[in-house]
This record gives C-alpha cells, sequence and structure tokens, in this order.
C-alpha cells in the first residue's frame, strides 16, 4: 500500500510541475523533492524522466478510455452518447487547461519519438471508441453521413484551441480560465457551442 502511495504521490508531483514548469523545465530532483520521494524510487518505479510522463500520460488517456467504454454501453441514443463525449472531454482538458498545453507542445516537436509513438497510440485508441459511436449513429440511421475523422477533427481541435489560446476566445471580456468560476464559463460555453454544433451538423434533414 505504501509503494502504491509513493507512485501516486510521484505522478501527482510530477503532473504539477510538468504544467508550471514544461517538460524540459521539470526535473527529477525536483519531483522527487516534491513527492517526498528520492532520485532512487523514481528510477525503480519509472526508470527515467520520460518513462514518469509517459506513465502519467498512460494514466490520464486510461482513465477516458474507461469512461469512453462506459459511455459507449450505456443505453443511450448515438447522439446521448457523443454529447455525453464531448461534455467529459471538454470538461477534462480545461481542467488541466496549463498541463494539456504543455502536453501539446511536447507532442508536436516530436523530439522524444518513443514517448511520441506510445501516446500517440493510446490516444487513438480512445479516438476509435469515438469514430465508432459516430458510425454507429450513421448506420442506424440517427446520423446523416458525414466525415467521420474531421468530424472528430474538428470537435478535439476546438477543445485544444481553447485550452492551448483561450485569450482567442476570451478578448473583449474579463474571463481568465486561471479563475476558477471563469473557466466553468469558459468549459460551459465550449460545451454548448460543441453540443449545438454536433447536433445541427448530424441530425438528418425531414
Amino acid at each position: 500500500m505504501e509503494k502504491a502511495d509513493k507512485r501516486s504521490s510521484i505522478l501527482e508531483a510530477a503532473s504539477k510541475l510538468f504544467a508550471e514548469l514544461g517538460y524540459e523545465g521539470a526535473s527529477t530532483r525536483q519531483i522527487a523533492k516534491e513527492a517526498g520521494a528520492n532520485m532512487a524510487m523514481i528510477n525503480y518505479y519509472f526508470g527515467s524522466k520520460e518513462g514518469v510522463f509517459v506513465e502519467m500520460m498512460n494514466n490520464r488517456i486510461q482513465g477516458f478510455k474507461e469512461e469512453l467504454n462506459s459511455i459507449s454501453k450505456d443505453r443511450l441514443s448515438g447522439m446521448e452518447k457523443l454529447l455525453k463525449v464531448v461534455d467529459g472531454y471538454a470538461t477534462r482538458i480545461l481542467c488541466n487547461h496549463t498541463f494539456h498545453k504543455m502536453m501539446h507542445r511536447e507532442l508536436s516537436l516530436s523530439q522524444r519519438p518513443e514517448m511520441f509513438i506510445t501516446i500517440k497510440n493510446a490516444m487513438a485508441e480512445n479516438l476509435l471508441v469515438i469514430q465508432h459511436i459516430i458510425e454507429d449513429g450513421i448506420e442506424d440511421g440517427s446520423f446523416k453521413k458525414v466525415d467521420v475523422k474531421m468530424l472528430i477533427a474538428t470537435v478535439m481541435g476546438t477543445i485544444s484551441y481553447v485550452a492551448i489560446s483561450p485569450s482567442k476566445i476570451t478578448s473583449g471580456t474579463t474571463l481568465d480560465i486561471n479563475n476558477k468560476e471563469d473557466r466553468k464559463i469558459i468549459t460551459d460555453r465550449l460545451i454548448t457551442h460543441l453540443k449545438d454544433l454536433i447536433t445541427i451538423y448530424l441530425t438528418p434533414q425531414q
């Protein structure tokens, strides 16, 4: 139990420091200090800083995968499932927007190919679940025929855009994504927009 707690503490500390300092800026020594651990523990559990990052990302991706699978198995309409996915994903990303921004930068640089491939493959599995929800809706006639992958790119890209560049949609207001109450307003605004977009786009014309 103590080992599991220490492992979790290291991952939690790493997540905080990666979000604050970036991947390059956060050292294993800092992570160990923040977690109340030592360097030997990080090496034992994860092998390296890259190992910590990959494990942390896999945990996040796996958590969303479990949520997706649960939604996929729910006795809901295709539209209800898809809107629930959007709600969950947008909330997850914006609640951890600083980490998402750092992660996006790391993956876009592709400076660590093995790490990039591992995370990319795990994320692809999640997108496949979403793809199946849309394809099933098209097959049963509840959705009109669309370019499924382009739709997914539109939804995920919009969420990522708001998380990475919130000022682009908050300019002219006093909203600050770093403020909890304001972030809730921004998240609700984003979810409402995407739900309207998806509903109008996918609903078959009468």
